[in-house]
């Protein structure tokens, strides 16, 4: 007998679409992939430099559950000189990317039948957590019209007996849209703890990001180094907890994780140190890809109401074209052989869009969005 919440979790789409392609391929099909947000930069060199360094050092060993003291106090540092927010070493829980992190968070904060209030559409994740572990997921729809824009108003109506915390990611997948200051400190002051998903911060090009830390305590940060960095394969992420919440979360990391890699530890430290201009010089390239794919995407017939400012997605309004974005995405994908993320991978209210990732070269996205023109027009 399979356990029940093992049998009823629900598929993440986009890895299915992504599965879907590498079989493609295996065929000798050409896939162009605008569906997965994975940076296809290389990591930059002085993370390269430390890992290798590492490894020729020996460090291949458990190191402190929390993580390496050098990282979290880097940590620290990154976020008193970003945002103007001092945070101890001991509230940091260093993790094997940021999807642990958030297991540890959710299991820490819910007791079965409690809610954490969240958008819709939203990261296709948060639910699949909430639910595993006992929780219910009180979805708030959010709107293109509206940017997408998670409002307090509408949060303090949903907020009942049962909530436990309210989740919000800015920039925001899948919607790269930010949440603005005023938002963000209206949505600090509702009470419940706020869960802050920080992971694409440093991704924005108009605008500015916000840390919930500077307007409130009351509240957990997510973050990690996979997209800023181009360091998905290491695996490396990172939670900011109040004081009182880092014993029981240290307990079930030495139980369930031991501890971050080693080698992607010293990654990290690196990554905070020494590679401002790489980062730059990245980011610059997405903003180059971002203005390119808004201006494509119109072309195609597919619907921008307020252009994204972050992350790397584009959220597009594909009801012209079919209220089916599943069957659309798939169809795409056999027909154009391009990956793209159906909407309903985000919530009900995502359903009518698809995501587009430009965390693939100019010249690919270019192909890509070429090859669903003629789609389309067939």
């Amino acid at each position: 007998m399979i356990a029940r919440r093992a049998e009823e979790i629900a598929p993440f789409i986009v890895m299915e679409v992504l599965e879907r392609a590498r079989e493609l391929e295996r065929q000798g099909v050409d896939v162009i992939h605008l569906e997965v947000g994975e940076p296809d930069f290389n990591v930059p060199p002085a993370v390269r430099e430390a890992t290798r360094k590492a490894l020729d050092q020996g460090l291949t060993h458990y190191t402190h559950s929390l993580g390496d003291i050098e990282l979290r106090e880097a940590i620290c540092e990154h976020y008193e000189e970003a945002y103007g927010v001092s945070v101890k070493p001991e509230q940091v829980v260093v993790t094997s990317g940021t999807s642990p992190a958030m297991m540890l968070v959710f299991s820490a904060l819910l007791e079965r039948g409690q809610e954490v209030i969240l958008s819709d559409p939203g990261y296709s994740c948060y639910p699949n957590f909430i639910r595993f572990l006992g929780g219910v997921p009180a979805r708030l729809p959010v709107y293109e019209k509206d940017g997408f824009q998670l409002r307090a108003k509408a949060i303090q109506e949903r907020i009942g007996e049962r909530t436990r915390a309210i989740l919000i990611n800015s920039p925001s997948n899948p919607t790269g849209n930010l949440l603005p200051e005023e938002g963000m400190k209206a949505i600090a002051g509702l009470g419940p703890y706020i869960i802050s998903d920080e992971i694409y911060h440093g991704l924005v090009y108009e605008g500015k990001e916000h840390s919930i830390l500077e307007y409130t305590d009351h509240a957990f940060v997510l973050n990690g180094f996979s997209k800023l960095y181009a360091m998905t394969g290491l695996r490396l992420g990172y939670l900011i907890a109040p004081e009182r919440f880092v014993r029981p979360i240290q307990k079930m990391q030495q139980n369930f994780f031991i501890c971050a890699s080693s080698l992607a530890q010293r990654a990290g430290i690196a990554a905070l140190k020494e590679t401002e201009q790489d980062v730059e010089e990245m980011k610059g390239i997405y903003n180059q890809r971002r203005q390119f794919m808004i201006r494509r995407l119109r072309e195609l017939g597919l619907g921008i109401t307020i252009e994204p400012t972050g992350a790397f997605y584009v959220f597009a309004n594909a009801q012209l074209f079919s209220g089916d974005s599943y069957a659309l995405a798939f169809d795409v994908l056999e027909k154009a052989h391009v990956g793209v993320t159906p909407g309903i991978d985000f919530g009900p209210h995502g359903e009518g869009y698809l995501r587009f990732s430009y965390a693939n070269s100019l010249d690919k996205i270019a192909e890509g969005l070429e090859r669903i023109e003629e789609y389309l027009r067939r």
